[in-house]
């Protein structure tokens, strides 16, 4: 039977490059400026720079004065594509996206949050035989269609194919069977938000808590909203989850995407960067028991589960794990989990976000 990937002939940076209309990029950031690179690296020249009507104050970006899509469609008509170079979660803004997509030519460029490369035709054609295994492993019909339709929408950059198969961010509680008796640990907790969303799911009820954050000011938040759980109940640290017991130079500007910095590019005397402790899970917990561990660390997926294996061996808990920060991902990660414990099924779901940065394997 043929895979489907075997039926795709061209990428979405392949369609930019042969057409004829306009390409006007949607957003300012950093997700504009690594599209933005992509296109000159390929010669595909930018017409102009949007920005959502609230966000046009005069702004100019990349030597660009930033324009209202009022403007966008005045200056060139029929004649345009848009780019969308920035990420939601928010509904409104999601749908402000869709319906800007019913009357223009549309698309969300995927570009990795970490590491190097896209995930274009020959990237996907390179991997084929490791995503082909991964997609006949998947434990339902479900997550071998979310598999299909992240691919094609990385592939494509069309939304349709996210908007196909996404399901309600509550169904990982169901998938994972989250009880009330929970030893949950949480690697790359950022402000709290993902251990607020288990604690109403639970209703309050738990064996314990273990938290990970490597940005300080995340921490401090977390923290905060977190302050009527005592210390015997959660343990909070601020470091990173990694596969060695160490340290690192993050740059904190960047919130939720908090990162490493390497040597040769750290400014001297900056606050914006400081010495990070990155630890290992199994040294955090040392020996105790873990049921759940989430895991969304910004492309260090992989070292965090190789930080994690004894646990993992040991106690066999149920994993959530973020698909969508490098492009090896959604195969990569999989496949060593497999490795790691052959009995878990492996669920891989998408919930509402644009791109597709709520992309999850759910391991039980």
């Amino acid at each position: 039977m043929a895979f489907f990937l075997d039926d795709i002939n061209s990428d979405l940076w392949e369609y930019l490059k042969f057409t004829d209309k306009k390409v006007v990029l949607y957003g300012m950031g950093d997700g504009a400026e690594k599209i933005k690179a992509v296109l000159d690296a390929r010669g595909i020249p930018v017409a102009d720079i949007m920005a959502s009507d609230e966000f046009v104050r005069g702004h100019s970006f990349l030597g660009y004065r930033v324009k209202k899509l009022s403007e966008i469609e005045e200056q060139f008509g029929e004649d345009f594509l848009i780019l969308v170079c920035f990420g939601s979660q928010i509904p409104e803004v999601m749908e402000h996206i869709y319906e800007i997509g019913k009357k223009h030519e549309l698309f969300a460029p995927n570009v990795p949050v970490a590491g190097e490369g896209l995930f274009d035709l020959a990237f996907a054609k390179e991997h084929r035989d490791e995503m082909l295994t991964v997609h006949k492993m998947l434990a339902d019909d479900k997550s071998r269609e979310v598999f299909e339709g992240v691919v094609r929408y990385k592939l494509s950059g069309n939304l349709k194919y996210l908007r196909d198969v996404e399901t309600p961010s509550e169904e990982k509680f169901f998938l994972l069977n989250i009880g009330t008796d929970e030893v949950y640990v949480d690697l790359g907790a950022y402000d709290g938000d993902t251990m607020v969303e288990f604690l109403n799911e639970t209703s309050m009820q738990f064996q314990k808590l273990y938290a990970m954050e490597p940005n300080v000011y995340s921490y401090r938040k977390m923290k905060r909203r977190l302050y009527m759980i005592g210390s015997a109940l959660m343990e909070c640290y601020n470091c990173g989850a990694w596969n060695e017991d160490t340290a690192f130079t993050f740059d904190m500007r960047k919130g939720r995407g908090s990162k490493v910095v390497k040597n040769d590019k750290k400014p001297m005397n900056s606050a914006r960067y400081r010495e990070v402790k990155m630890m290992k899970t199994d040294t955090m917990l040392c020996g105790a028991p873990a049921t759940y561990i989430k895991i969304d660390v910004e492309g260090a997926e992989r070292e965090a589960l190789e930080g994690a294996a004894k646990t993992i061996s040991d106690f066999k808990p149920k994993l959530n794990v973020a698909l969508y920060h490098r492009n090896e991902d959604m195969f990569s990660l999989p496949l060593m989990i497999s490795k790691m414990n052959r009995r878990y099924k492996l669920y891989m779901r998408h919930h509402p976000y644009i791109p597709d940065w709520d992309t999850n394997l759910y391991c039980v």
